[in-house]
């Protein structure tokens, strides 16, 4: 069941993904939620099919105006190499459970309704697009 405050909060929230080419090519999936962006890293290039699943491992929250960005982050700084904007736009939250996100993505790249499951008790979780109901 939706909390209340994300119940009564339907309206549409900012989605971003970027690219980061840290130490590792990854992609940084962000959500707004309760005035930050809730942020997960995504190993692999995040799935515009049905049938493709990814790794998302939950990180550090994010202040909102970091949907921007775009940039290198020097060298010695937590998360050091290149940020590029891979996809924007914004979402309406479906469902919020403690281990299940429901969400409606309206961005250039990536749009329909994504699922965010946790698996048990981790940072690990599993992302990737619900198939259509029929």
């Amino acid at each position: 069941m939706m909390q209340n405050s994300e119940k009564a909060a339907q309206e549409q929230r900012i989605y971003v993904i970027q690219k980061h080419r840290a130490t590792h090519l990854h992609y940084d999936l962000r959500l707004e939620m309760n005035g930050v962006l809730k942020s997960w890293a995504v190993p692999k290039e995040p799935p515009t099919a049905p049938n493709v699943k990814r790794l998302a491992v939950q990180v550090e929250d994010h202040p909102l105006e970091y949907a921007n960005f775009e940039g290198t982050i020097p060298k010695g700084q937590y998360g050091a190499g290149t940020v590029e904007i891979w996809d924007k736009g914004t979402y309406t939250l479906k469902e919020r459970r403690e281990d299940e996100i429901i969400f409606e993505l309206n961005g250039e790249k990536l749009r329909g309704t994504y699922c965010l499951i946790r698996f048990k008790g981790g940072k690990n979780w599993l992302f990737f697009k619900k198939k259509r109901s029929a």
